[in-house]
């Protein structure tokens, strides 16, 4: 769902809305200081971070499960983070959308920019999201063709002629 540039960025996010105080920001969202792994006392890393925001409920070792405990408690907007992540991968995983709208309406009330905007995009184009959810045809297949077709194409950029190029795209039974 998330890549782990992507999640990074996420949580590099919430954390500075969170540090940027102003009159109207709820001062329980703020951070004083980095929230600390309990079993080694060093300050969990954004990517730590954002791959626990993710990972399903039952799946955490006990180690991950103590820093998730650590990262929810320490950080008021990190749960909130965490829950809103949790229910959009939910409502992915299960094939309906019903309850999407929600979900993009819960997200924009948020005090996060990057959870706002992503919702908000979600919402601009909710008709192609719910597609997505609902039905089983994906391009998956042809994207990772023409991803193969491009890596060999760079590969052998200014190596060979257009035989070579054939005989690599090729499978090896295929060959005449």
């Amino acid at each position: 769902m998330f890549r782990p540039l992507h999640g990074e960025r996420l949580v590099k996010a919430w954390r500075e809305a969170e540090n940027f105080q102003t009159d109207d920001t709820p001062s329980d969202l703020d951070v004083s200081e980095p929230v600390r792994d309990p079993d080694t006392g060093h300050v969990i890393s954004f990517v730590v971070a954002a791959a626990l925001c993710i990972k399903p409920r039952g799946l955490p070792t006990g180690h991950q499960a103590r820093k998730l405990n650590a990262l929810k408690q320490g950080s008021r907007g990190f749960a909130i983070m965490c829950g809103l992540a949790m229910r959009f991968n939910g409502i992915l995983r299960s094939g309906r959308s019903q309850a999407l709208d929600e979900g993009i309406d819960d997200a924009v009330d948020t005090e996060f920019t990057a959870i706002m905007r992503f919702a908000s995009v979600l919402r601009r184009d909710t008709d192609a999201v719910k597609n997505a959810i609902e039905l089983p045809w994906s391009n998956g297949q042809a994207e990772g063709q023409i991803n193969r077709l491009k890596m060999l194409k760079r590969a052998m950029y200014g190596r060979a002629g257009p035989e070579l190029m054939r005989a690599r795209m090729l499978p090896l039974n295929h060959r005449n």
